[in-house]
């Protein structure tokens, strides 16, 4: 029998049809994978998801676990040995955005918010559903449109409305898993 998936997961990738089956479009909760996908969603601009899930073990290793406290206080140093690891996508602005994000986010948690109580109160804590044709998911929508303005305001970088939509999907705000996948809400 054959295991009906999404069409971009890509199959010669079992690190990419793992995430596919057991991460995306799965509710997501806890704080420190939140907020390392933010900042693995920002690194994939312009480049593939395909490429950053497969660098995520090296990226984990290079950001402290992505404990926000350690990144925030990251120094030249540390900038310098980050834009020098192969492991990463060494582009100064976007390691630059994850020391930022750290910063943002540890303001928000200052104010007493969660990434998991902010976001999930866009959506009313449950998955938005979504029932496009095989392929045809949009960019972006009105709702990560608000959601980016917002993050922007909140200091937060390389969080455009594209980003915050795949971001959305990787995390199980929205479930855009084709109408034949197996992974489909109500399977």
């Amino acid at each position: 029998m054959t295991t009906i998936r999404c069409s971009w997961a890509n199959p010669a990738n079992p690190r990419y049809l793992a995430y596919h089956d057991h991460e995306w479009g799965v509710p997501l909760h806890d704080e420190t994978t939140l907020f390392e996908m933010l900042n693995l969603e920002g690194a994939q601009a312009g480049l593939s998801w395909e490429t950053i899930l497969n660098k995520r073990d090296s990226y984990r290793a290079a950001f402290d676990n992505w404990d926000a406290r350690k990144i925030a206080a990251y120094d030249e140093a540390k900038v310098a040995e980050l834009l020098a690891n192969p492991g990463i996508v060494r582009n100064r602005l976007k390691v630059a955005a994850a020391i930022t994000n750290a910063k943002a986010y540890l303001a928000m948690r200052e104010q007493g918010l969660t990434l998991d109580s902010y976001l999930w109160a866009f959506v009313g804590g449950k998955p938005i559903v979504n029932d496009f044709a095989d392929g045809q998911r949009p960019a972006r929508t009105e709702l990560s449109d608000r959601i980016s303005k917002d993050l922007g305001k909140r200091g937060f970088k390389f969080v455009g409305s594209t980003i915050v939509y795949a971001y959305m999907q990787g995390i199980g705000m929205v479930d855009d898993h084709d109408p034949r996948c197996f992974r489909r809400s109500g399977r």
